[in-house]
């Protein structure tokens, strides 16, 4: 039986970022025998309060890819707006395609095909950089960040410091 084309396509991403690494993640398989199931790990990026952290994540990718998104989840504890406390990623990129019910999103700020690995990833490194805290995932991180700057700092410090001692 040959592959869907969904599993060539990652496998092409995955040795094309494997060929040409991009600053700021590293990518990979969760088992080698599962081209739908990466683990990827974010480096905190400089001049944020993220910096000098490494945030494991895992990328679900569906079968229908790249026609729809993948779900991405931070399997390392992270204090931020635009992610669940359960560690759900909220980023337009990541979500179906079309237009949004609720009219906060453009189709063109949502899922496209053209999207990659790398540009989900970049597109969540600028997202630890620079919350988005219109439409906050995490209500209680958001408020923190705009109401109480030094507690919201405290916490974000004691996740990077937590991930780079489980990173040892």
């Amino acid at each position: 039986m040959s592959e869907p084309q969904s599993a060539l396509l990652l496998r092409k991403q995955l040795a094309e970022l494997n060929k040409n690494p991009v600053e700021g993640f590293s990518a990979g398989l969760i088992d080698d025998n599962d081209i739908y199931r990466w683990e990827v790990l974010i480096i905190g990026p400089p001049d944020t309060l993220y910096e000098g952290g490494f945030f494991k994540a895992h990328l679900h990718f569906p079968k229908e890819y790249p026609l729809r998104p993948p779900r991405m989840k931070f399997i390392t504890e992270i204090w931020h707006p635009n992610i669940e406390k359960n560690g759900d990623v909220c980023i337009s990129i990541l979500h179906e395609p079309g237009d949004d019910k609720w009219g906060y999103e453009k189709a063109s700020e949502r899922w496209l095909p053209v999207h990659t690995v790398e540009t989900i990833l970049i597109s969540v490194i600028s997202m630890l950089a620079d919350p988005n805290d219109e439409s906050p995932a995490n209500v209680d991180a958001a408020k923190e960040w705009r109401e109480n700057y030094s507690d919201f700092k405290r916490k974000v410090a004691r996740c990077v410091r937590k991930s780079q001692e489980e990173c040892l």
